[in-house]
């Protein structure tokens, strides 16, 4: 009855069109009524404690630094220095697409934002080539969603917060997953692309791959002194986002020299109006997470799921499965906020290892930025490029297919996920 009322407040007070913050401290308080424990100051003091977390300083920090690179030059460089490398193969423009993903998803970590900036430049260049739009969009958003899976990741920021998981594990375990993700996209294009009859760019000199290399250094180093400094305990994630944040200034003011003083005031509030939608959903997210512990909401779940705890996989395939529907009508974030404290009590119940859990959800939740029909992402892809809904729709399921794909392969084979974690942990 427990799970019932959390369930029927939340989705009730969504469905009546009540922002998602809004709906999580509505089904917190009926929680607490439900179970009389009812006080106004044990809803504050939760709100409060939700946004006081030293990890959670790292999402401001990231997101300045992505509003830093779109506008200061650094993501045009990158997406110039893919074009370089292999704009010339057959269906090279979408290859591009997917290189510049993986390079821009290792400077910001927002799905969003480098999903935007990766339509603005490469649609109308693919379009013109010869690309049909529809994939095009489709392969933008699909490459897009990489970015909360390859660190830096807010998602993954989010998620270790509220599931009390070792940020700087996640960050690392999730290098692999985001370069596969990026190779199923890539195989998802080469068959789309196969037959078609389109002209690609002419191949670069190396002269000419090696100015753009030189010109794209800069952006390049950022992720490296990222991973390096988490990988050797140099810093934490909280200022790996400083050190992101102030390097990214740096080139974008004094070197690039595409970022005036004088845009640093709309910068800086653009990204401060991004923190504060974040924020405060994992602020109103503690209440409900604070009662789903009282209520002992997890332990009804993990009855429930009794069935299936003596076979991780079989366990695992099915919560996975749970976060794909529920991915189809919830953005990123709240799913990540809601869902984490009810499975993370199922998924330390059988014994699965928490890091390779929570990659496995983040990426779930990654694709779910694509599904239709809330798709974020898809949404953004199609304002960005004056596509239509039905159209991106129709372009984004071979990439989508892709992805799951992928993810039930980690699904089943966890080496992919634990191997490489290991090998950059150290």
């Amino acid at each position: 009855m427990v799970l019932t009322v959390f369930t029927a407040s939340l989705l009730g007070t969504m469905a009546i069109g009540m922002p998602i913050a809004y709906a999580l401290l509505i089904s917190g308080i009926a929680l607490m009524y439900y179970v009389d424990i009812f006080d106004s100051q044990i809803v504050a003091q939760n709100v409060i404690n939700g946004a006081d977390s030293f990890p959670l300083l790292a999402v401001p920090f990231f997101m300045l630094a992505g509003e830093i690179m779109n506008v200061g030059g650094l993501s045009k460089r990158l997406v110039n220095l893919a074009l370089a490398l292999v704009g010339h193969v057959r269906g090279g423009l979408g290859y591009v697409a997917i290189l510049a993903a993986v390079f821009l998803a290792a400077l910001s970590g927002s799905a969003v934002a480098d999903a935007a900036a990766l339509s603005a430049l490469l649609v109308p260049m693919m379009v013109r080539a010869g690309h049909n739009k529809a994939h095009a969009g489709g392969l933008i958003a699909a490459s897009g969603i990489i970015a909360p899976v390859i660190p830096p990741s807010i998602g993954f920021v989010v998620f270790g917060v509220v599931g009390g998981v070792s940020i700087t594990k996640l960050f690392l375990a999730g290098i692999v997953p985001g370069i596969l993700l990026g190779l199923g996209v890539a195989l998802a294009w080469w068959w789309i692309v196969r037959n078609e009859n389109v002209e690609s760019p002419p191949r670069q000199s190396a002269k000419d791959i090696m100015k753009a290399l030189v010109d794209g250094i800069w952006a390049l180093i950022l992720p490296a002194i990222v991973l390096f400094g988490l990988k050797f305990g140099v810093f934490t994630p909280t200022e790996a986002g400083v050190v992101a944040a102030v390097y990214a200034l740096f080139v974008a003011l004094f070197i690039y020299r595409e970022l005036k003083i004088s845009e640093l005031y709309a910068v800086f509030v653009s990204a401060a109006l991004t923190t504060s939608v974040v924020m405060f959903l994992v602020a109103a997210a503690l209440v409900s997470s604070w009662l789903i512990t009282v209520s002992e909401v997890a332990t009804t779940l993990v009855d429930m799921l009794q069935p299936f705890m003596d076979n991780q996989t079989l366990l695992l395939l099915v919560i996975m499965i749970l976060v794909v529907i529920i991915g189809t009508a919830m953005d990123m974030t709240p799913t990540i906020l809601i869902l984490t404290p009810i499975l993370m009590p199922v998924i330390k119940a059988a014994g699965i290892d928490p890091v390779y859990f929570g990659v496995l959800f983040i990426v779930n939740n990654a694709i779910g930025l694509i599904t239709p029909p809330v798709g974020t992402v898809l949404n953004v892809v199609a304002g960005v490029s004056k596509i239509s809904m039905d159209d991106i729709i129709k372009g984004v399921w071979p990439f989508m297919l892709a992805q799951l794909i992928v993810l039930f392969l980690m699904v089943m084979f966890p080496i992919l996920v634990t191997g490489p974690a290991k090998w950059f942990g150290g």
